[in-house]
């Protein structure tokens, strides 16, 4: 059972299955990494979290139990109507709503609802007993009701529905927001968002930087025959089922310290001598066939005295400090004009090439002021 799913995310954009919740462990982590660079990073702001399901959301739990050391100023919470959603079955409102005189039979399967706390509420309400209501949508976040709350807000923080990652970044910087994101690594090389990464005006987070990370999946939508995830049950003996995504990043831009710390390299000569990957050591660097840069396999193989152009894998950015090196582009086979004129057109083909061998999309750069 313990074995993961390497498909699962291009499996969830095609069906449209988006109900993966992540880990409160998780949350904590990336948000941690926020305060220990600035601790008043959420001080008097207003933190939106859509796509949100208000009451087994560790989103919301995780900024509710938080929300005075914080010192938030005000947390909203939208979900989104199952109705709406592609899965249906399995649905059962939780104790929490039916025992809400607010509780509509019929709301509660076709508009989205609504959570708010001020700091009046933190300061006199169980954090358990918090207010909410029904929107009068079903909580698509690109409603102008929910559209509003953006406008509302300071931060957003979320796990947006994986197929619907384009649609949700366009949508939060359209609103000129501070966010943290959850989105795949691929998304990286997106024709909407490596602009924002090349300009700067996003990057990726400091907490996940390889592996994967399990998300929780609701029972209600299981495919029991299909399921290749984890089983492990909670403390009272319920079932809670984990599936394993590949390449999961946080896409923001809240500033963080990993983001400003150089990386240690070593000389060209260095890494033929010492370089612990067998594609360099003894053998050294090689130039693509069709762009005019250096091929480097490995980030932390990148030469530090090579003041050319040099091509490097997507996951380099976990490790991109802007204030050492640059981001020219990327391979033509992530979008046409990418790569600034690195490429050789009359190559006819996008995808970087050694030896008429192609090889993996590649992010361009050099270092700053070389």
């Amino acid at each position: 059972m313990d074995k993961p799913h390497n498909a699962i995310l291009n499996q969830a954009q095609r069906i449209r299955n988006d109900e993966f919740y992540t880990q409160y462990a998780d949350i904590q982590s990336e948000m941690n990494a926020y305060l220990d660079f600035d601790p008043d990073v959420f001080r008097d702001k207003t933190v939106l979290l859509p796509c949100d399901d208000l009451e087994g959301s560790n989103f919301t739990k995780f900024f509710a139990q938080n929300f005075e050391l914080f010192g938030l100023k005000k947390l909203i919470s939208t979900s989104y109507a199952v109705e709406s959603k592609q899965y249906k079955k399995g649905y059962q409102p939780t104790l929490f709503e039916t025992r809400s005189p607010l509780f509509d039979s019929d709301k509660t399967r076709t508009n989205g609802k609504i959570f708010t706390l001020t700091r009046v509420e933190a300061e006199r309400t169980n954090i358990n007993a918090l207010k909410w209501d029904y929107l009068d949508g079903d909580g698509d976040f690109r409603s102008p009701e929910v559209t509003a709350l953006r406008d509302e807000a300071d931060i957003i923080v979320t796990n947006p529905p994986f197929s619907l990652f384009r649609a949700f970044l366009a949508w939060i910087i359209e609103g000129k927001k501070t966010f943290s994101i959850i989105g795949n690594i691929n998304a990286l090389t997106y024709r909407e968002v490596f602009p924002l990464i090349t300009s700067n005006k996003i990057w990726l987070g400091p907490s996940i930087s390889s592996g994967d990370r399990e998300f929780i999946i609701p029972e209600g939508i299981v495919d029991f025959e299909r399921f290749t995830g984890i089983i492990r049950q909670n403390e009272k003996g319920e079932n809670i089922y984990f599936q394993k995504v590949v390449g999961v990043r946080w896409f923001t831009n809240i500033e963080h310290g990993k983001r400003h710390q150089p990386l240690s390299l070593m000389t060209m000569a260095d890494n033929v001598k010492f370089s612990k990957h067998k594609e360099i050591k003894g053998i050294g660097y090689r130039k693509y066939d069709n762009y005019d840069a250096l091929e480097v396999p490995f980030t932390d193989a990148i030469p530090s005295d090579y003041d050319g152009a040099m091509g490097v894998p997507i996951s380099f950015l976990d490790k991109y400090n802007p204030e050492q090196f640059e981001i020219i582009g990327a391979t033509e086979s992530e979008g046409r004009g990418f790569s600034n004129g690195l490429w050789h057109e009359e190559s006819k083909t996008p995808q970087p090439l050694i030896d008429n061998n192609r090889i993996f999309k590649r992010i361009f750069i050099r270092y700053k002021g070389k």
